[in-house]
């Protein structure tokens, strides 16, 4: 990891326009996790019910589109990335870097908010909490691995992104049998199952995968979409062509 092109990247991620979406998203699920409590009291089934639908199927997904194409989709669109090549960096490098900056933002905005989302709704002694953070940070992982390569290998990033992270995880893959099984929300969701233990359940909480296939594909995609991003990187001509 360079910290200088982590640094950068940093900055451009958390000062651009659409940064504020990192800040509005995790507002959303506190404020609607408050408001489940001041409603429902402490609960297991609501809080399992908000952190599977909206933490987990819609905000760790968006999140990471934004870190991970804002990660290096705006230097490749904008032709800056060829000052940043044009440097002796391993491309490797880079984009270990720069996913890891993106990973931090989901930390921040999205795993943290999920786990404090969690122990409002269901109290400290449950583990639902952690066990819905632990799920968005292995599926935080692996989305921002995916979001981060599809920036690089085209400048539709956000629209592709978009429709796989709304249209396939947040519906078919999350309800249609079969599909399930490819779906990065699905292989994280064999963890949090894992944690929350036998209340998993009679609250909903249930897999299309085992935990070992999860926790395999989710390390699978992340090694290997890292990788391969490194190498389409090396592929990009310094005067910016491919």
């Amino acid at each position: 990891m360079n910290a200088t092109v982590a640094g950068l990247t940093w900055h451009s991620l958390v000062g651009r326009r659409r940064a504020v979406l990192l800040f509005v998203l995790p507002a959303v699920l506190l404020a609607l996790a408050l408001l489940v409590r001041l409603v429902s009291g402490q609960s297991a089934g609501a809080a399992a019910d908000l952190l599977g639908s909206f933490s987990l199927g819609f905000l760790i997904p968006l999140l990471c589109l934004i870190a991970g194409t804002g990660a290096i989709g705006p230097e490749i669109d904008d032709g800056s990335i060829v000052y940043l090549l044009a440097k002796p960096l391993n491309r490797y490098v880079i984009a270990v870097s720069k996913w890891v900056v993106a990973l931090g933002v989901i930390v921040i905005f999205g795993v943290l908010p999920t786990l404090a989302a969690g122990f409002i709704m269901a109290g400290s002694d449950s583990n639902l909490a952690t066990g819905y953070a632990a799920g968005a940070l292995l599926a935080g992982i692996a989305y921002a691995t995916v979001f981060l390569l599809l920036a690089v290998l085209t400048r539709n990033a956000v629209v592709i992104g978009l429709l796989y992270a709304l249209v396939w995880e947040a519906a078919i893959g999350g309800y249609v049998p079969g599909a399930q099984a490819l779906s990065i929300q699905q292989w994280a969701l064999a963890v949090t199952q894992k944690m929350v233990g036998d209340q998993a359940s009679g609250l909903g909480i249930e897999s299309a995968v085992g935990l070992g296939a999860g926790v395999t594909l989710l390390v699978v995609v992340t090694v290997a979409g890292l990788a391969y991003t490194g190498y389409r990187l090396r592929s990009i001509r310094i005067n910016g062509d491919e």
